[in-house]
């Protein structure tokens, strides 16, 4: 059995810097339960971060935040990598951050074409203000650049477009599915076209291992793991949140991944408010019993936060997925999508069945005296 007790501190971090956004998005009602800027976390809290190898800023919407450039500064005093997730709106503030700070990274969230993205993030010119946001940025020289898609029962013929602008403006390109979460006040993000999103993706995949690059080829992999997602499959490699990777709320709260939802469970590690140390929160009881539960955790969500650090700790599973179906690529052979490998490295069996939620806190607390 794997044992989720770190033996060392965690190497990736999410600040989730604000729940307001100026967004209207259909698959998140983030905008409609904004936090209180008085009470998020500021630049000096943040001092308590341990050193990490790569920091993801968030929200809602990162370039709300007057004092993002002191959050910058002090991630970039922890890690040597730092990437802001933004939907490009405030072009403005993107560029006079990227000004002085050559060396941050940007992905800007685009969920289709012109049309489709403003349908689907709620305000016209989005797609327009990304683009740019992103084109200037390249006139800039900013490398770290990219955008990603969120794929739903909408849009996923429009990802295989975004891919091929990807190449052609040689800029990243990210790919999630869209799901549930507590701070996207949603229960519904559930795709429903499956054979269509699943065609989609792996005519990606094909995509993706026709290419040279070794980081593509692992993309695939990543993308075959979407595909597993929406089929409803368990995990190809097993959820360990909170043992590399955690996420901080806007009030300081450290939780172990992003999609937990309350009629599963949700409980914090602790909060960076009421500590001296990082140490102090991640080496705590109360860290150790959230690992416990994410280990028999019912979701199998499949997201690059939590799935990147597993597919490096694992290396050798995708690796001879990869040199496989390279092969396959090479000799024009189709990339085969059924009978998904799941790959046993100990897990919990637990994790990820997909049992129903607890309804009710009464629920809850018996299921939690009877374990």
């Amino acid at each position: 059995m794997t044992n989720n007790t770190p033996s060392l501190m965690p190497t990736d971090a999410s600040i989730i810097t604000t729940y307001r956004c100026q967004m209207r998005c259909k698959m998140c009602d983030i905008w409609k339960h904004p936090s209180d800027q008085e009470s998020e976390i500021t630049p000096k809290e943040l001092e308590i971060l341990p050193a990490l190898k790569f920091i993801n800023i968030t929200g809602g919407e990162p370039f709300i935040r007057q004092d993002l450039d002191e959050i910058v500064e002090v991630a970039f005093s922890k890690a040597p990598r730092v990437v802001i997730s933004t939907s490009g709106w405030h072009t403005d503030r993107i560029i006079a951050l990227a000004e002085k700070q050559p060396y941050i990274g940007i992905r800007v969230s685009i969920e289709g074409l012109a049309e489709k993205n403003d349908e689907l993030r709620g305000r016209t010119d989005g797609f327009e203000r990304g683009l740019r946001s992103l084109h200037t940025l390249k006139e800039m020289g900013i490398k770290d650049i990219g955008f990603g898609i969120t794929v739903s029962n909408k849009n996923s013929a429009d990802m295989l477009q975004l891919y091929d602008l990807s190449k052609n403006l040689q800029m990243e390109f990210a790919t999630a599915a869209f799901h549930n979460s507590y701070y996207f006040h949603k229960d519904d993000n559930i795709i429903t076209n499956k054979d269509e999103v699943i065609n989609n993706f792996h005519e990606l995949i094909e995509r993706l291992m026709r290419e040279n690059h070794p980081k593509s080829w692992f993309r695939a992999f990543f993308n075959l793991g979407l595909i597993n997602y929406i089929r409803d499959g368990k995990r190809m490699l097993p959820c360990e949140a909170g043992t590399a990777n955690f996420f901080i709320d806007p009030e300081g709260e450290v939780y172990p991944c992003n999609g937990l939802e309350e009629r599963y469970w949700k409980e914090s590690m602790g909060n960076i408010r009421n500590a001296s140390d990082f140490e102090e929160i991640w080496l705590s009881k109360q860290a150790q019993k959230v690992r416990n539960q994410v280990r028999t955790c019912p979701k199998n969500c499949w997201m690059v936060g939590t799935a990147a650090p597993v597919m490096k700790k694992y290396i050798k599973h995708p690796a001879m997925w990869v040199a496989k179906n390279k092969i396959k690529s090479l000799l024009r052979r189709p990339i085969c999508i059924d009978n998904i490998p799941q790959f046993d490295v100990g897990q919990d069996p637990k994790q990820g069945d997909l049992r129903e939620p607890l309804s009710t806190p009464i629920q809850r607390s018996t299921e939690k005296e009877t374990t």
